[in-house]
């Protein structure tokens, strides 16, 4: 059934469902995804940068292709991936931003590797604390439990949370608590543990006077902070030991579209709400670590002057490609896949490209690529029209399967 659902999203011009199939037929993604690689992921995302990212094109030229091959090579390289739709989340509002990347973290995981780089700290391997306890019983009985061992742990505690400044005051106490209590010190009920992680998933029924018995600042999570917070969960990733975390971000057309039958639909309020909200992340992206964001969408971003990128110039003025040459710069704020493919794409990538899609998908089937021939007419027909060659080529091929397919059924 997963990959009957595969070739009918690749004859539409989507990616295929199934992570193998996706893998097994890419062909020409090296021009942008190991190039962001060896480039961002490898180096200047991991070493600490950050980056903001956008891929357009028309349908079926490979955006969301690019960002579940990019994500696999982000994985690869120890990083957290966070992948959602502009169809799905509300984006005028950055707190669903951080929600979105705060929900793709397993926080009992991060809570216990920063415990680890704690125990480390102290001078300890967290394999040496058995199952079943926390590091202060081990220290107990082990003998090595005394005041000025816990004033250390403090001091560690407090260095790597409290005394952060790439944490708020509130998340950084809530983080060396949860920690804390996962080491032993101090100990937290099972009420107080739900509330502090209630707390960072902006839970807005929480009343002021028991954030304040909490011992924490009397504020909530917010749109207005919200920026603060993905900053200070970042500091903790990073702590934790990742590389980062990188953030896609796709469908970003829905904000474009004047369908009020859209499950999320932007009023012209919101859809500036939204690119002053991506004008302010770009702006403040310096004073993030460890993170990738790419937002994709199609060609409507750029070419709809009324309710694209455009429409708002202190954000347009912030991501266009003010030297537009021959060749696409993959070092630029906007990369331009239908440009890349007709850059990128020969022949000889074509016929590989079908290729691979009859073994993914042809199994048993006497299924024959598209030769040379074939793509010569599909390049010379792509430059002409508003199909892209990767939609062009895999519906040449699953034609063929598919009528290959009823000759079988009708045998």
């Amino acid at each position: 059934m997963q990959a009957c659902d595969s070739i009918a999203a690749i004859e539409n011009g989507k990616a295929p469902l199934d992570a193998a199939m996706l893998d097994s037929m890419s062909t020409g993604s090296s021009f942008i995804v190991d190039f962001w690689k060896q480039h961002y992921l490898d180096e200047f995302i991991r070493l600490g940068g950050s980056s903001v990212k956008f891929l357009v094109g028309r349908s079926g030229s490979g955006k969301t292709h690019t960002l579940l091959l990019l994500q696999q090579q982000a994985r690869s390289c120890g990083f957290i991936n966070c992948f959602f739709s502009a169809k799905d989340v509300w984006l005028n509002d950055f707190r669903q931003i951080y929600l979105q990347v705060l929900d793709s973290i397993d926080l009992d995981d991060l809570i216990s590797r920063l415990s680890g780089s704690v125990i480390n700290r102290m001078g300890y391997e967290p394999s040496e604390v058995p199952a079943g306890k926390n590091f202060i019983t081990f220290l107990s009985d082990s003998n090595d439990y005394d005041g000025l061992t816990l004033r250390y742990l403090r001091q560690h505690l407090r260095e790597a949370f409290l005394d952060n400044p790439m944490m708020d005051n509130d998340f950084g106490q809530i983080m060396s608590m949860l920690v804390g209590s996962q080491l032993g010190y101090p100990q937290l009920d099972a009420s107080n543990r739900d509330f502090l992680v209630s707390w960072l998933h902006a839970d807005g029924t929480q009343k002021i006077p028991a954030i304040r018995a909490q011992g924490l600042a009397p504020y909530k999570i917010t749109k207005y902070n919200a920026r603060h917070m993905l900053r200070s969960l970042l500091s903790a990733v990073s702590l934790a030991g990742y590389s980062g975390v990188f953030v896609c971000i796709d469908d970003l057309e829905a904000m474009v579209s004047a369908s009020p039958m859209d499950q999320v639909h932007y009023t012209k309020m919101k859809r500036d709400d939204t690119l002053e909200s991506i004008r302010q992340l770009i702006d403040d992206i310096d004073s993030f670590h460890n993170v990738m964001f790419v937002f994709s969408g199609g060609r409507e971003l750029v070419d709809n002057e009324r309710f694209g990128f455009k429409s708002y110039q202190a954000l347009w003025m912030r991501i266009q490609n003010e030297v537009v040459g021959a060749k696409v710069n993959r070092f630029a704020g906007i990369i331009d896949l239908d440009k890349a493919e007709r850059q990128t794409f020969t022949p000889a990538m074509l016929v590989e490209m079908s290729q691979k899609l009859v073994k993914a998908v042809g199994q048993n089937l006497d299924a024959i690529a598209i030769d040379e021939a074939d793509a010569e007419r599909l390049l010379s027909q792509a430059k002409m029209g508003d199909v892209p060659i990767p939609l062009l080529v895999n519906q040449a091929t699953l034609r063929k399967l598919q009528n290959t397919i009823k000759e079988g059924d009708n045998a």
